[in-house]
């Protein structure tokens, strides 16, 4: 079995780190990341022309377990095109892409370059792991720093929930490609309430309240743009979200996009525009 280990928080990450070496013992494990931050980067895979992407083999004290460790100058998703496409060697047979500081739930989950990474796997016909962990109380309305933030993670909890999952998917590997988007307490393992599977929920547990635009000081109509964190917002333990608020780990797995019939508007513009074709197939 051959695991491509990847994340949205670059080549350094401690999440990515200890994800990789929890899974070093399963298979023929490959890391390759991106080269510096891309969190928001969802299954994005930049303007390839544009960057001219370079790919670097690494040597990481940390990853010595790991005999091939690779850093992309591009985003997570781009990592598993190329690791799809042999780049890295033979293509890997799963992707789990982790462990992301911040739970990846609600709506949040179409802008995560974490979860982008799974969907890009999936899509290209590879199971994938999407793994993320909540953060510390106070980083998001800025009473801690991120790094203090980062500081209290405890990430052999989520490496090990991540592991168990990996585990059971590779015992019973979907035919059909699947992508699961598991989020993990910042807590023990003892300390969990246990597991829940969920469904995707309409909003993280906070969200950004407000923006504003905030003038730079010497230059003319240019600006900041400044953000506020809202209060958070008390979801149901059937949601992703609400089911880690309240200490559980969340296991869901994210559907595919699909396409619904047209809007009765549209079919009557669009059969005006071509009246030589009036009963188009939905």
């Amino acid at each position: 079995m051959r695991i491509l280990v990847t994340n949205d928080d670059g080549i350094d990450s401690i999440g990515l780190h200890l994800l990789a070496l929890s899974l070093a013992d399963l298979g023929d494990v490959v890391v390759a990341a991106p080269d510096q931050e891309y969190s928001g980067a969802g299954a994005a895979i930049g303007a390839l022309h544009l960057i001219r992407p370079e790919v670097h083999r690494m040597s990481i004290s940390s990853l010595q377990q790991i005999p091939e460790v690779w850093s992309v100058s591009g985003p997570p998703a781009l990592c598993v095109m190329f690791a799809r496409l042999g780049v890295f060697g033979p293509p890997p047979d799963l992707v789990v892409s982790g462990i992301n500081p911040g739970a990846n739930v609600g709506r949040a989950i179409y802008h995560s370059g974490t979860v982008g990474a799974a969907l890009t796997a999936r899509n290209g016909g590879i199971n994938a792991i999407a793994v993320s962990q909540d953060v510390a109380d106070g980083s998001f309305d800025g009473q801690i720093s991120m790094e203090e933030s980062l500081s209290r993670q405890l990430w052999s909890s989520a490496a090990e929930v991540a592991r168990v999952v990996t585990i059971a998917l590779m015992t019973d590997l979907p035919t059909v490609a699947v992508a699961l988007n598991v989020n993990v307490p910042n807590c023990t393992i003892s300390e969990m309430r246990g597991w829940r599977h969920t469904e995707v929920g309409m909003v993280p547990p906070r969200t950004l309240g407000s923006a504003s635009l905030e003038p730079k000081p010497g230059h003319d109509n240019a600006f900041r743009v400044t953000m506020n964190w809202g209060q958070e917002t008390e979801l149901p333990e059937t949601t992703d979200g609400g089911a880690v608020s309240a200490g559980y780990v969340s296991i869901c797995e994210l559907s595919r996009m699909v396409a619904h019939p047209e809007p009765t508007s549209v079919r009557s513009a669009l059969s005006q525009l071509f009246p030589q074709q009036p009963n188009a197939v939905s």
